[in-house]
């Protein structure tokens, strides 16, 4: 059995849906981890560069 990691970007999702869509895909998932999250403010901050 391998071990993989991947990233996602996703949109409007939180972690327990991911989590869960993955599991009924019937992959196991070991952990989730949130990197970075964007949202309104730091949309609005880069476009007032």
């Amino acid at each position: 059995m391998a071990n993989s990691n991947f990233v996602l970007k996703v949109t409007d999702a939180k972690l327990p849906d991911i989590q869960k869509a993955l599991q009924a895909a019937g992959i196991t998932v070991r952990s989730i981890i949130e990197v970075f999250k964007e949202g309104e403010k730091a949309e609005k901050t880069e476009e007032a560069k």
